[in-house]
């Protein structure tokens, strides 16, 4: 299969979306698929080729306000036009919603060439955090006009599927995350490290990963810290990220320990050194960091929702409270730190919730349906493969003791659209 994914943001950027894109196209290209990527030229570092063997195009952008290093593509689709004629693609992936993406979806249409779409970013959510609340309303409509415009649009939880599908958006289908076990592993554990942080082995480190800003919720991030810190004195936050409101957060809270934005081996040093996780982000549409976070053995606190309430049994594997609810959080907060008995078990019992959940078996359903898409375009049946029979089953409530391992069509047994 000739794939191009059109995206702005890819490695060496750092962030859920770029991770995903990097293990998807990764994945594809072991299978065997001529892949491509189009992505906005970052900057006078930019780095071309970053995955091997991937076809790899840069266009113009500009800078995303209030997103450093990042830029939003310019439309492109007399040049998609022009290259998609001559190098006609089988599917295109368009994984962001910007003008870069809105014309290559024109294109792809005009040509007569399949496209899906991903969803990645509450952007509407965003808008109250940015001062364009006022905006809300029409990016929620420009979001829903560009995903309906594709055969597919692939969200990565059954929450963001429900929302949409709530919103008005057809043809979706679910696709998950999956998490390296191998690279995300308490045997990372330094203790090395731990003391650069100033901590011995008995202290407790809390850890936060992501991008540090408005979105994130970080003043329950900070108050659930000091919670813990009340109930045991040497607990230590540690800040993994970077963003717009790390000098804010060291006026508030000057013994945080930041470590700025970490990679591969240095990343998953950093997640296994730590014990616990404080996860008190209400923006996400998976959330990414959990799951590391539990592969690398820590007690994951976060609210119900995303990949905590897909992965965490509360009580048992972490502990997840209300959305949205900050009391419980904070009460949450001072119960674990109250109970260290109790983390070994729930630290071991992470662990062992996301050893299934590959990113191999994660490509293996994506390239499922792209297969599907592009046959029935071509008026073929699909390639033959060896996977789950229940691959497309719709989604009817599923409890969560028996979550989803797969894409899933809502609404009753909807079809792939052409």
């Amino acid at each position: 299969m000739k794939l191009e994914i059109v995206t702005e943001t890819f490695p060496p950027e750092v962030n859920g979306v770029a991770m995903t894109l990097e293990r998807i196209a990764s994945g594809m290209l072991d299978r065997g698929h001529d892949v491509g990527i189009v992505r906005p030229r970052q900057g006078g570092n930019d780095r071309s080729g970053y995955v091997e063997g991937l076809r790899h195009s840069v266009s113009r952008g500009f800078p995303i306000p209030g997103y450093a290093g990042l830029r939003f593509g310019l439309p492109s689709r007399k040049r998609f036009m022009r290259d998609w004629g001559e190098y006609r693609p089988d599917l295109i992936h368009v994984a962001t919603e910007g003008p870069l993406g809105w014309s290559a979806i024109q294109a792809a249409r005009t040509l007569g060439i399949p496209v899906v779409s991903s969803y990645h970013t509450k952007f509407s959510s965003y808008s109250d955090h940015y001062n364009i609340g006022f905006l809300r309303r029409q990016i929620g409509h420009y979001l829903r006009f560009v995903h309906n415009r594709t055969q597919a649009t692939l969200a990565p939880s059954s929450d963001s599927m429900k929302e949409l599908y709530n919103e008005g958006y057809r043809n979706l289908y679910l696709l998950e995350r999956g998490v390296d076990t191998k690279l995300f592993s308490p045997m990372k554990r330094d203790e090395s490290l731990r003391s650069e942080w100033k901590c011995k082995a008995t202290d407790t480190v809390a850890l936060y990963v992501g991008r540090v800003a408005k979105e994130k919720n970080l003043d329950l991030l900070i108050e659930s810290y000091k919670q813990m810190k009340a109930i045991s004195p040497s607990t230590r936050l540690v800040v993994v990220g970077d963003g717009p409101e790390r000098s804010k957060l060291q006026r508030v809270c000057p013994e945080i320990e930041f470590a700025g934005t970490r990679r591969g081996e240095d990343l998953a040093r950093h997640y296994a050194s730590a014990d616990v996780f404080l996860f008190s982000s209400l923006t996400e549409t998976f959330g990414n960091v959990a799951i590391e976070a539990m592969s690398s053995g820590l007690y994951v606190l976060a609210y119900d929702y995303a990949a905590a309430s897909r992965f965490v049994q509360s009580g048992t594997s972490g502990r997840t409270v209300g959305f949205g609810d900050r009391m419980e959080f904070l009460k949450a907060a001072r119960e674990i730190a109250s109970n260290r008995g109790d983390w070994d078990e729930i630290r071991a019992a992470a662990r062992a919730s996301v050893l299934g959940y590959s990113w191999n078996s994660i490509v293996e359903q994506y390239e499922q349906l792209l297969d599907q898409i592009v046959a029935k375009r071509n008026g073929v049946p699909a390639p033959s493969k060896k996977t789950r029979p229940s691959l497309l089953n719709p989604v009817r409530g599923r409890p969560k003791s028996a979550p989803a391992k797969t894409l899933a069509s809502v609404p009753k047994g909807e079809t792939l659209p052409m």
